[in-house]
């Protein structure tokens, strides 16, 4: 009896030496450690057990390697509820699958709904953790802070979070410091800054912890309280608290937020004496300080000084190279060497770098990282994924594959209907644009301010004044949206393109805030389209007095005065634009042959080719003219001189690109051509012409939207 109670001791102790040196690897992230443990467990004979299979099962799990803890979980003969946890808690990254997994436990505990719940909070599907809190009620099980705290994290609208706090305090919940925090975090990403200083202010120090800081700092972040949130920063650590990377973070997502470059810059040159600097986390921060203030040079050097860059940082930096369209080459090249790196991009990942390619409007990287999207089968946050390659298709001229793509999707938000209405209202399809906004209205997603940017968008570029007054008025009655200076600037422009221009002056006069030179380019070109001189003249001068360095309004309205003969007005501000050291950005237009994009410039003679490409023209100049084309030499701008007025408009850029991808095409192939300015109305006319000659769909996307030629007729309807 003795030697047996004493053999029982020992194995006690040895088991529970075990699994405190597997819950010390765990900790540690040491797999090798662990797994060295797991192999003397095997060999050792021991009987198995269910308690020390568990721990198996919970080290595998907190090193995130689902596939082994599948596998052990499937060996086990008699796995409780604790191995159903440990499982799912392996799965928290893929929804679907933990959802699977939580319906086969036979009597799921508190712990199984709160893992769940937080998978639900970290994917963002509000709807799936407030039915799953409610089936937990309705259950009969207790609801402790931690379920609280992951429902709350999970919502995103004003109502559930008022209710879920309601809920806490009735249930006396709110005292749960982790309560507490999500409620500011909820308050903070619903806009009520208010509410969210209430819940801190509410606390007593005794009751803050150092997540209770973070949290107010990054709520301050969010609102682009640069300030306040280093003043609460500072405050932090005088009352002792500790600053660590996620602190620093917050301060600098404030920074960046606020777009404070001086102050980020002056908590950097602090940070530097310490080894912060090279904290992924931190260096987090820096990247998307110095990317959203423009500082890209010093983004890549803040990385750069990351020893071993995590998967987040890299997001970070392709992130912030995407947020510019000259850095749009830098962030593909930095997705291929995260992925040489040996990270699998996330849907972060390819958010990021498909809104870097939606830039350069490249249809063979598109098709490549779309390809690559399937590959990799991204089971979490999908839409947003999808979203962004419907944003990239439609940005590349295919709007028919990006409506594909919509309507394929099992799952849609809000944001998958500003994608498609944005893209098909660029593309000239007003109509189905309008179809589809009238079946959103329809549908359980809410329009946003978004939204309603491109149903105006549409609108204006179709003439429909009288549907662009409903919509605009809807926007407070119906669905309390302020309208912005983005909505009024549509509605300037809806009235100027209508030739409506007092309308449009009364509008800009009964604004609550002053029209940006945004809008007031929107009103230049209406005013050149119809010929107001006058209401141009005001536009550009407006223009010009909130950004002096405009070349683009002094450019329009010299050519305004050249279309209409009056030379010496054109002269002056062509001279005035010499002293003021203005200089036109040069028109030029881009096409993509067999992954080589081609540039051609206006009168261009650096294309090895460019030889072939005027011959081309001018064989195709005199074909067109027996179609009845008459170039429109108002657009050459050139005085008295009719035959050089023609020869410029033959060599325009968009031109040139449409010739040279005629020449080296199949037949019926369709061509996209991108063009950094506005497309002008000469070679609008001639396209249209090309286009039924050729029976091709010719696309030339400029610098405001696309214009889808075939058989001889635009999908803007002439109407831009």
């Amino acid at each position: 009896m003795a030697i047996s109670c004493a053999r029982s001791l020992r194995a006690a102790a040895a088991e529970a030496q075990f699994v405190a040196r597997l819950t010390a690897s765990a900790a540690a992230g040491d797999l090798l450690s662990g797994a060295a443990l797991h192999t003397l467990y095997a060999k050792a004979y021991v009987p198995p057990t269910t308690f020390l299979a568990n721990h198996l099962l919970l080290f595998y799990s907190r090193l995130a390697l689902p596939a082994l803890t599948r596998r052990l979980f499937d060996e086990m003969p008699l796995p409780n509820v604790f191995s159903h946890n440990a499982l799912l808690a392996a799965h928290a990254r893929d929804p679907r699958l933990a959802s699977e997994l939580f319906a086969r436990i036979p009597d799921p505990d508190v712990v199984s709904y709160n893992t769940l719940l937080a998978t639900f909070a970290s994917a963002g599907l509000a709807a799936d953790a407030l039915r799953l809190l409610s089936s937990m009620r309705l259950g009969g099980l207790t609801v402790d802070g931690f379920t609280v705290s992951s429902a709350v994290s999970a919502v995103t609208g004003i109502a559930s979070v008022t209710q879920l706090h309601a809920y806490a305090v009735v249930s006396g919940l709110d005292s749960y410091v982790s309560v507490r925090n999500s409620l500011m975090s909820g308050y903070g990403k619903g806009r009520l800054l208010e509410e969210a200083e209430r819940v801190f202010s509410g606390m007593v120090d005794s009751a803050r912890n150092h997540v209770s800081w973070n949290c107010m700092i990054a709520v301050y972040g969010q609102h682009g309280h640069g300030r306040r949130a280093m003043e609460l920063f500072q405050d932090m650590a005088r009352r002792g608290f500790t600053v660590d990377a996620c602190t620093l973070a917050s301060v600098l997502s404030a920074f960046a937020t606020a777009k404070d470059l001086v102050a980020g810059t002056g908590l950097h040159c602090r940070l530097i004496k310490s080894k912060f600097t090279r904290d992924p986390h931190v260096a987090s921060g820096l990247v998307d300080l110095y990317a959203k203030c423009g500082s890209v040079q010093d983004a890549w050097k803040a990385f750069s000084e990351v020893d071993k860059p995590d998967l987040v940082l890299w997001n970070t930096l392709i992130s912030g190279y995407s947020l510019h369209e000259d850095f749009s080459e830098e962030a593909l090249l930095s997705f291929r060497a995260m992925q040489r790196a040996g990270f699998c991009p996330d849907d972060c990942s390819f958010v990021c770098v498909i809104s870097a390619c939606s830039n350069i409007s490249s249809p063979s990287q598109g098709q490549q990282l779309h390809g690559l999207v399937i590959k990799s089968d991204i089971r979490s946050n999908q839409i947003s994924v999808h979203n962004a390659m419907i944003t990239l298709y439609s940005r590349s001229g295919k709007v028919v594959e990006a409506k594909m793509l919509f309507d394929r999707m099992t799952e849609r938000n809000t944001v998958s209907y500003n994608s498609i209405i944005a893209g098909l209202a660029q593309h000239g399809y007003a109509a189905e644009a309008l179809k589809l906004f009238e079946g959103m209205l329809n549908s359980e997603y809410e329009p946003t301010g978004i939204t309603f940017i491109s149903v105006l968008s549409a609108c204006a570029h179709t003439g429909k004044v009288n549907e662009g007054w409903d919509y605009f008025n809807s926007m407070k009655q119906k669905y309390d949206i302020d309208p912005c200076e983005e909505h009024y600037s549509c509605m300037i422009d809806l009235l100027a393109r209508a030739k409506k221009f007092e309308e449009a002056e009364e509008l800009i006069m009964k604004m609550p805030f002053s029209l940006s030179s945004i809008g007031w380019t929107s009103l230049l070109g209406a005013c050149r389209t119809h010929g107001n001189m006058e209401l141009g003249a005001r536009a550009a001068k407006e223009i010009l007095h909130l950004s002096p360095s405009n070349a683009s309004a002094s450019i329009v309205l010299s050519n305004m005065y050249a279309s209409a003969g009056k030379w010496e007005e054109a002269a002056k501000i062509r001279k005035l634009m010499r002293d003021q050291g203005i200089r036109k950005k040069p028109g030029c237009s881009w096409i993509e042959l067999g992954r080589t994009v081609h540039i051609f410039v206006a009168n261009e003679v650096s294309h090895p080719r460019i030889k072939e490409v005027y011959r081309f023209l001018e064989v195709m100049s005199e074909k067109m003219s027996l179609a009845g084309y008459m170039p429109d030499i108002r657009w050459a701008l050139a005085k008295d001189q009719a035959a050089e007025g023609e020869m410029r408009l033959r060599h325009h850029s968009e031109k040139l690109a449409v010739a040279f991808g005629l020449m080296n095409t199949k037949e019926g192939e369709s061509i996209l051509v991108m063009k950094n300015l506005r497309i002008c109305g000469d070679c609008h006319n001639a396209i249209k012409i090309i286009s039924a000659m050729t029976h091709r769909e010719i696309t030339v996307r400029d610098a405001h939207r696309f214009h889808c030629f075939n058989d001889g007729s635009c999908s803007c309807g002439d109407y831009w």
